[in-house]
Parts: structure tokens; C-alpha cells; sequence
């Protein structure tokens, strides 16, 4: 799959360390209104230094299925229950 996101390959996002360095499946995404960052979560609860910096394009080599929130407008969220669920998008 293509890298389907209009942000650039190298735009900074933040991951918990929860999947960078568990494994665990992005469950949360969010696209912040106030900076446009995206952020990408286990759907644990979290404290600060559990967030990682990463690039959006090392996230979708993480996991492709977030290819399909690529056009998510900010001030919106996406939740799902388990990684082989749908996502369901929602206004924050």
C-alpha cells in the first residue's frame, strides 16, 4: 500500500511506547485541532514519558490499516476495539 496520508512521510507524530516497543496494536488515533499533530495509541491509559516522536510514515509501516484515517480531519478522533475491527471516527 502507498503512503496515503497528505502530511508529509517525515511529519512528527507521537506513538506510545506501548506499540513501539510492545507490539500492542494501535487501538486510538487522534488528529489535534489546536496543532495538527497526530497521535497514535494502544487505548491504555498513559503518562507523559510514555510518548514516543516519531515519523507518520514509520507508523503506517507500523500499521497499514491506519492508511484509512489518512484524510481525518483534525479536531477528530478513531477509536476501535481490537486491530481487526473497523474504525469509527468521531468529532473530538
Amino acid at each position: 500500500m502507498d503512503y496515503p496520508f497528505y502530511d508529509a512521510p517525515n511529519t512528527a507524530a507521537i506513538v506510545c511506547c506501548h506499540i513501539i516497543d510492545d507490539g500492542k496494536p494501535v487501538l486510538y488515533v487522534s488528529h489535534d485541532e489546536d496543532d495538527g499533530m497526530w497521535q497514535f495509541l494502544c487505548g491504555s491509559t498513559h503518562e507523559t514519558d510514555e510518548a514516543r516522536l516519531v515519523s507518520l510514515k514509520s507508523v503506517f509501516d507500523l500499521d497499514n490499516s491506519v492508511g484509512e484515517l489518512s484524510d481525518m480531519p483534525c479536531g477528530y478522533c478513531a477509536e476501535r476495539k481490537t486491530k481487526n475491527d473497523h474504525w469509527i471516527v468521531k468529532k473530538r
